[in-house]
Parts: structure tokens; C-alpha cells; sequence
């Protein structure tokens, strides 16, 4: 695994492991029982399908061609991120293409989520991703035949000073939401970060829905017992909406972040900035 220059910083916690069931819902989500993000409690949601302009499944047909007379039909439209989703139950990972393994990831995550990773680049039977390790910004390589991967439509852009979360599709805002960031003390990591799972908090405090992030905090290595990941979750705190106030995660209203939970696959790119 690879590393960039310096690390990034602030504070969350994944859930440990559960059991699943299923729930009706408009995205037809799993949901397995888990522990919580930061202290919550929960369960965790995994999306098994998604919107088809939210989340598709690259495949590569054959081309054919047009008969006479018509017109060929348009090229299908390029994704502005990929996820790679780990076809069996661990993951190699590589420093370099044709290199010897380095780590392996277990598939599913502790909390039941499956282990899904945002695409970097590509190269002829390998895979370049972001990994949800320190020090954040860390990429390695697997072999494409181990994962798949999925075109994904959006985005989340969040500009700390502002104190907002900007919603992209196709690299165009399409809503803006107002939220809450890190202190001083516990900052929220500037850099680029993907939606790695998505909990259902039993704690109220945090709101209906919880994503957990790729990235950590170089403040808080540990927090309520997790190694101090980050997440974006709602709050029973409207508030504190607009400030400078978490442990390191990112808050938003309440109605805001279930609006993104009917809406955002695993593997969507986070970019947090100054």
C-alpha cells in the first residue's frame, strides 16, 4: 500500500459484527444489526441495488454493427467515479501492478457491509483504489478479477469554512446542505474519502442515518472503542448545524441525511476542504 506525504485528520468509530435481515425499501436495502458509528449503536444498511443513474454496473458488450439505413445508437455515458465492490471474502492488495500482496481486506466489513473501495485508476488486470486505512489518502492495487466495478453518478463536495455539503451529479451541484464540521481541537481531515457503510443509529443523537467514511482522524486514534474513524450522520442537535463542533465527523439535519440515504451507494467520492 502506497501513502501520501502527510495524513489527514478527525474522529468516528465503525460497528462490530451482526446479523442480517431484510427491509422493504424503495432502494431495497439489507440491513444487518450492528454496533453503531461513534457510540450509536445501529444497524447497518447495506445497498444491494441502487438508482440506475445512481449506481451501475459496468459491463462491456460486444460491439455490433449498425444495420443499414440506421444510425448508431450514442456511446453509454461516462461515470464520474467507480466503485470496486470485493467479489469473495478477502481482498489482496498490492503496492504495484504485478506486485506481491501486501495486506488483505476482509469482505464483508465488521459491521456486515460489503467491503466496497473508490476506483483511483486502471491499468490492464488491476485496479488502483482508495483504501479506508491510515494514514488516509493510502491507495493500493488489486487484481480487477476480484472485484466489481460500478459506475457511480455522484458525489459529495463539503467546504469546511462555509459549513456546507454540496450534492453533485455528473460533476454539477445539484443541492447544498448546511453542516456541521470538526473543532479546532478535532478538525474534520481535509482530502478524499468515499462512503465505506451506512448504519442505522439506535442512539437518537445521531440521527436517523449514519455513513461511515473511509478516513481517520490524527487527532483521536481511538474513540468509543473505534479507531476513530469519521462520518457524516444527523443530529438530535439542530443547533449546532452551521458550526465548528463535532469530534472530527461531519453533521446534517436530520431530514437532509435521509434524503441522502434513499440516494447514495457505497463508494461515493466525499471530498472535504477548507
Amino acid at each position: 500500500m502506497s501513502s501520501p506525504p502527510t495524513p489527514d485528520q478527525p474522529g468516528g468509530r465503525t460497528p462490530t459484527a451482526g446479523t442480517s435481515s431484510r427491509i422493504s425499501w424503495p432502494l431495497r436495502l439489507g440491513i444487518v444489526v450492528a454496533g453503531g458509528l461513534l457510540a450509536t449503536g445501529g444497524s447497518v444498511l447495506v445497498l444491494t441495488s441502487a438508482p440506475a443513474d445512481s449506481n451501475h454496473v459496468v459491463t462491456s458488450p460486444p460491439e455490433q454493427a449498425s444495420p443499414p439505413g440506421t444510425t448508431a445508437p450514442a456511446a453509454a455515458p461516462a461515470f464520474s467515479a467507480y466503485a470496486a465492490v470485493a467479489r469473495s471474502s478477502s481482498l489482496s492488495v498490492a503496492d504495484g501492478p504485478d506486485g506481491p500482496p501486501t495486506a488483505r481486506l476482509s469482505n464483508p466489513l465488521p459491521s456486515g457491509a460489503p467491503l466496497t473501495l473508490l476506483v483511483q485508476s486502471r491499468l490492464p488486470g488491476w485496479v488502483q483504489v482508495l483504501l479506508p486505512t491510515r494514514p488516509n489518502g493510502s491507495t493500493g492495487w488489486v487484481r480487477d478479477s476480484d472485484v466489481a466495478i460500478s459506475g457511480l453518478r455522484y458525489a459529495l463536495d463539503i467546504d469546511q469554512r462555509r459549513h456546507q455539503l454540496t450534492l453533485l451529479r455528473d460533476g454539477q451541484s445539484v443541492r447544498v446542505f448546511p453542516a456541521a464540521t470538526g473543532t479546532g481541537q478535532t478538525p474534520t481531515p481535509d482530502g478524499l474519502f468515499f462512503l465505506k457503510e451506512l448504519l442505522q443509529p439506535t442512539n437518537s443523537g445521531y440521527g436517523p442515518y449514519a455513513y461511515g467514511l473511509s478516513g481517520h482522524s490524527a487527532v483521536l486514534t481511538s474513540f468509543a472503542g473505534g479507531d476513530g474513524e469519521i462520518g457524516l450522520h444527523g443530529t438530535s442537535d439542530s443547533n449546532s448545524i452551521g458550526r465548528s463542533i463535532s469530534h472530527g465527523c461531519i453533521r446534517l439535519r436530520n431530514p437532509d441525511i435521509s434524503y441522502l440515504a434513499q440516494l447514495l451507494p457505497l463508494g461515493t467520492p466525499v471530498s472535504i476542504h477548507n
